[in-house]
């Protein structure tokens, strides 16, 4: 397999592994409002976030930041608590196109944080300094979110259009879900 393909499956590996989900938690909570007339958005959103990792992983494969794991592990679920929360808290509310730029900024950090959990072993397996590896690692990463994002908006088109759920009650139940996967990896990552 060419080192291309091996740092893209990596990187959609990363994503897309059903037992480190902490991804798909976060990028479920952080889309859950929209839908697919809302795909600009989405995209910036998700590439910001893309970019916030990629970032992460550089500055601790060049050795510019060292963070305790400990810590890492701890900060990712609450990110996803976070964002979970301010779903919960300006579901229904219009206001919420008003503070994209926070928004934006918000989930670039979310990134450097989500990035710096995967960095440590990203370093040990790539063993070298090579820029390339890296964005195609983060090519991976961007087409996994992608794949994630689309099934979040399916299931949000079919709760919607044909369930009829109403947008705040599905952004409601959908954070509500999200927060209580994520009390328990708080749990058992609580730093001190």
């Amino acid at each position: 397999m060419s080192d291309f393909l091996l740092y893209l499956k990596l990187g959609l590996t990363h994503v897309l592994d059903w037992q480190a989900y902490d991804h798909i938690l976060f990028l479920i909570v952080l889309v859950a409002a929209y839908n697919f007339s809302n795909w600009k958005r989405i995209f910036i959103l998700v590439s910001l976030f893309t970019i916030g990792h990629t970032v992460s992983l550089l500055l601790v494969n060049y050795s510019v930041v060292a963070i305790s794991s400990k810590w890492v592990e701890f900060l990712i679920p609450v990110t996803i608590l976070v964002a979970a929360f301010y779903n919960l808290l300006t579901s229904g509310k219009n206001n919420r196109s008003e503070k994209v730029g926070l928004f934006y900024v918000i989930t670039i950090f979310f990134g450097l944080v989500h990035g710096f959990g995967f960095a440590t072993y990203y370093k040990m397996i790539t063993g070298g300094n090579e820029i390339l590896p890296l964005l195609e690692f983060a090519l991976g990463i961007e087409l996994a979110q992608i794949i994630v994002v689309t099934i979040v908006l399916i299931f949000s088109f079919i709760f919607q259009s044909i369930l009829r759920f109403n947008k705040k009650d599905w952004v409601l139940v959908l954070s509500s879900i999200v927060i209580g996967l994520v009390i328990p990896m708080l749990q058992n990552n609580w730093p001190l």
